[in-house]
């Protein structure tokens, strides 16, 4: 009984924590969406393509429940990082599509095995794994990517999660301000390992 109870907890959190990634990329444009924003070229589009071809591999081949269309081999080092961006020729409406047919996919195999049944991820140092670890592991990985994208999307327009109700820019300034003149002053007195 507690099986299925967490099995649908932790289910329930990944539905919900993929329709929070694709909101992030809602009412920006194609620019946005795809330019770098940050040195490693971390954008919100990336993470999206990213997230549809490792939940497909993890829900899928790793049960020997394939997805059923072409992914990029894992061992593949000419193709390694390429699934983190979006060439201009990758329609985003496609990049979103096939997101949510890897979460159809993911969600039958979820649906289809137990929590102990057994699979096999052979990038990982211990390769034999249950559904629980990789249901788990997807979790926490898609939970870290909306993460980024949170402040990626921050960094773009300003827009956050958070209930801000009636504050407007000035009060954000003067927060950010605030926090600023802490850390410089923490730095000044010795506070720290920078000290």
């Amino acid at each position: 009984m507690i099986d299925d109870v967490a099995k649908e907890h932790l289910h329930g959190d990944l539905r919900e924590i993929r329709g929070v990634l694709l909101q992030k990329i809602e009412g920006l444009g194609e620019y946005e969406i795809r330019r770098p924003l940050t040195r490693t070229g971390t954008n919100l589009l990336g993470l999206v393509k990213h997230l549809a071809l490792w939940e497909s591999r993890y829900f899928g081949e790793v049960f020997d429940r394939p997805f059923p269309e072409p992914l990029i081999r894992w061992d593949d080092l000419g193709h390694r990082g390429t699934d983190l961006w979006v060439t201009e020729h990758e329609p985003r409406d496609e990049v979103v599509a096939r997101y949510r047919r890897a979460w159809a996919h993911s969600d039958a195999t979820i649906a289809a095995l137990t929590l102990d049944s057994p699979g096999h991820v052979p990038w990982w140092p211990r390769p034999r794994v249950t559904l629980f670890a990789v249901l788990v592991h997807m979790l926490t990985e898609t939970s870290r990517h909306a993460g980024h994208a949170d402040i990626l999307r921050e960094q773009l327009d300003g827009s956050t999660e958070a209930a801000t109700g009636e504050r407007d820019e000035a009060f954000w300034e003067a927060r950010r301000d605030r926090i600023e003149r802490a850390a410089v002053k923490a730095a000044r007195t010795g506070r720290g390992p920078d000290a």
